[in-house]
């Protein structure tokens, strides 16, 4: 029997947005070459978020959760492979579109790719509790805290507790 792939995201895309991403400029004003669900995507997934919240024309770094400039650029994604040509936005709209119920031949990989960031072992799912546990502030490191909202997950205490037992830590009080 097939082992299902581990996926559990703590946020949906719409929160993502609602909570502030991508300097409310993810999807921009352009729709990219042969993205032919870009339509009807906002309308049927995005339809309770303010279109302001991704279709802005220029990045806007206090815009974001914690109003810092998080990510990289359009440009470095492409140079990286990390673009699907049904998904040419990247792995934001490929989550869209999974939560929505699509079914697609890339969601190995990306939800391999999420995993690696923001999955149980993910680097920086644990490079976050670490930082948490060693500065005891739950305001540790923004930059890795927005990139993780990113790639749909929050930090809290149910997954910090369940990281400190994996690493045989006791917990420090947190501010």
């Amino acid at each position: 029997m097939k082992r299902a792939i581990e996926f559990y995201p703590n946020v949906t895309p719409q929160q993502m947005f609602n909570q502030g991403i991508f300097g409310h400029s993810y999807f921009g004003v352009e729709i990219l070459e042969g993205d032919r669900d870009y339509p009807t995507l906002f309308k049927q997934c995005l339809s309770d978020v303010d279109p302001k919240l991704y279709l802005g024309e220029k990045y806007s770094p206090k815009s974001n959760k914690f109003q810092i400039r998080c990510g990289k650029d359009y440009k470095y994604w492409t140079s990286m492979n990390w673009i699907h040509r049904d998904d040419p936005y990247g792995w934001v709209e490929w989550y869209i579109k999974y939560n929505a119920g699509r079914r697609h031949s890339d969601d190995n990989r990306q939800i391999r790719r999420w995993q690696s960031f923001a999955g149980r072992t993910g680097r920086w799912r644990s490079n976050i509790y670490r930082k948490i546990h060693n500065t005891r502030s739950w305001d540790a490191s923004p930059r890795v805290q927005q990139s993780l909202l990113h790639w749909g997950y929050k930090v809290n205490r149910q997954d910090y507790a369940l990281w400190l037992v994996v690493n045989n830590l006791q917990a420090n009080p947190i501010t």
